[in-house]
């Protein structure tokens, strides 16, 4: 093992041991869950009084393997070669350069191994334990603020509520993993760059005391944003008009996204359309039956006719997962969180994701997800490739998350019921779409698509 001094180091010593680490079961660390801690004013003396400040500065508009060991040609390399090894990971095609849409990303051949390694090893890390006066420690040195901090569950980051003492509460992100920078580099710039978008509400950048969007330490990192009050739209009940708003708010919000160009928009993120290829070496831990096989099914038709025409559609910065867990229903209208998973894709991705967590009804045509699908389409009209496709991403997407839910939750146990919370709603849903014939699928879908504008369709 290398000599783990100064930022380089311990920079070098995480990097080797995550690709030299496979997770046990019994090396799991719990999530803290709940745990409360009211930090005071006097705990921490911070750097400078400018600091200490009311709340008053939202950001303006303005070669790996599955499993995390390294490969073997990099295993005899020096220590100073393995610093690089994840940005060697982060080339989603191959050094050539061919086969790129817009200078930068590869639709005809499947993202390299060593993006699909990174971005497993990412979600096979055991995240930090959170210790919530550490939290309160960052968020007194960098924003100059004291208030209850409340740790919160999460699977890759840490997250928790920041209660103030004039009532307000924020959310504190952080990450002591080396690739968390990237992926914060990638959100704040996502949420400073919906500032002042109509339609839809996101959360707001709090700045730092030097006036960043994020901060960073030589051994975390971080931001902080308002916190959305709201339903999550998994708990609300979703009428036929509700999930058409759903849909009108996404549409917005790919909208909005388009025409943004952000940092680090093609780190490894297992979740992209271009890992799906090989998230079948994950099968193995499925359990055996109807769900397998349809999984299996639906990969198969991924592979061999909706990747090959990917190509041929819009791709833009996306969302990447407006789920039930991070859609809101507010007073001000529908709300999206989360922009963790966020990265360069099929502009219809968005939709896939969303309506995919809406099948869940066998009576209804696409069991259900027709009303949000048509609630996009009034607002963001699809072509006739893209409606054409969206049911086969819809399905492929389900199996993906299916097929990694259930391997991350064997990694994780202690956190499995967290994890596998979409799990359930997935397979229904690929259950009542296996069920439709194809031609059948896509034909309502592309009926859905092209419904006139006026309010949601009558089912």
């Amino acid at each position: 093992m290398p000599e783990c001094r100064g930022a380089e180091g311990r920079l070098r010593c995480r990097l080797v041991r995550r690709w030299h680490h496979q997770p046990g079961a019994d090396e799991v660390i719990s999530e803290t869950g709940t745990e409360t801690i009211v930090l005071k004013a006097a705990t921490v003396v911070p750097p400078s009084a400018a600091n200490a400040r009311p709340l008053s500065w939202l950001a303006p508009r303005t070669g790996c393997h599955l499993d995390g060991r390294i490969s073997d040609e990099h295993a005899s390399a020096p220590n100073s070669a393995r610093v690089s090894i994840l940005s060697a990971c982060n080339d989603a095609v191959p050094d050539h350069g061919e086969d790129y849409l817009d200078g930068n990303q590869s639709i005809r051949a499947p993202f390299t191994r060593a993006y699909f390694g990174a971005a497993a090893a990412i979600l096979a890390t055991k995240p930090s334990p959170a210790d919530a006066r550490v939290l309160g420690e960052l968020l007194l040195r960098h924003y100059g603020l004291t208030g209850t901090v409340r740790v919160l569950s999460s699977e890759v980051e840490c997250t928790a509520e920041v209660a103030l003492w004039n009532g307000d509460r924020l959310i504190l992100k952080t990450s002591a993993q080396p690739e968390g920078r990237d992926s914060f580099r990638f959100q704040v710039a996502a949420l400073a760059g919906l500032e002042g978008t109509c339609g839809f509400a996101v959360p707001h950048i709090v700045r730092t005391g030097s006036g960043t969007l994020m901060f960073e330490e030589e051994d975390v990192c971080g931001y902080l944003q308002t916190r959305l009050s709201g339903v999550p739209l998994h708990q609300a009940n979703a009428t036929p008009d509700v999930l058409y708003r759903v849909g009108q708010a996404l549409g917005r919000l790919n909208l909005a996204l388009e025409p943004l160009t952000l940092p680090a928009v093609h780190r490894p993120v297992l979740w992209h359309v271009g890992c799906w290829p090989r998230l079948m070496e994950l099968e193995k831990h499925l359990p055996t039956g109807a769900v397998a096989d349809s999984v299996r099914l639906s990969m198969s038709n991924y592979v061999e006719l909706i990747e090959p025409q990917l190509r041929e559609i819009g791709w833009q910065v996306t969302h990447n997962d407006p789920s039930p867990f991070n859609t809101l229903l507010t007073d001000n209208g529908v709300a999206f969180i989360d922009f963790g998973d966020g990265c360069w894709g099929p502009r219809i991705q968005d939709l896939a994701i969303a309506a995919s967590h809406m099948v869940t009804d066998p009576s209804l045509a696409l069991g259900g997800a027709e009303n949000l699908i048509a609630g996009y389409a009034s607002v963001l009209p699809l072509s006739a490739l893209e409606a054409n496709l969206l049911v086969g991403l819809i399905k492929a997407r389900q199996s993906a998350l299916i097929l990694i839910n259930y391997w991350r939750a064997g990694l994780f146990p202690a956190e499995a019921a967290y994890i596998k919370k979409n799990v359930a709603r997935a397979e229904r849903g690929l259950s009542i779409l296996s069920a439709l014939d194809v031609g059948e699928a896509e034909m309502l879908c592309v009926a859905r698509c092209l419904s006139p504008r006026g309010g949601p369709p009558s089912v």
